[in-house]
């Protein structure tokens, strides 16, 4: 085999071993995000007196509710102060939450979020 074909197949297959490592770490990384957006989510929803479970067995309507709520918290950028709410290390209501309404409106009157 010709030494320069050699070099590019060589360089061609390093270039899709890096950009299929880039991809699995991009995967890997979304799928970090979302897990950890869940259960943030479902820490508050606990704090707030609510039954994660009613997030996936609730009716229509309560998991179209849901979903929507889960949009709010994946997008959210209070990720830092959300963790230290739930771990206790701040004080107060949950009022940065994006969701502390809709939790609010689903416990009820005199639901209470900590």
């Amino acid at each position: 085999m010709n030494p320069t074909l050699f070099e590019a197949m060589f360089e061609i297959n390093v270039a899709i071993i890096l950009v299929t490592v880039s991809v699995a770490l991009l995967v890997w990384f979304q799928r970090n995000l979302v897990a950890a957006s869940a259960r943030r989510m479902m820490g508050m929803m606990t704090r707030a007196g609510l039954d994660p479970v009613m997030a996936t067995e609730g009716d229509r309507r309560t998991k179209a509710v849901m979903k929507e709520a889960g949009r709010r918290c994946r997008n959210c950028m209070r990720e830092g102060l959300c963790d230290r709410w739930l771990a206790g290390k701040v004080e107060g209501s949950n009022s940065f939450c994006p969701n502390a309404r809709t939790f609010r409106a689903l416990t009820g009157p005199g639901g209470s979020t900590g």
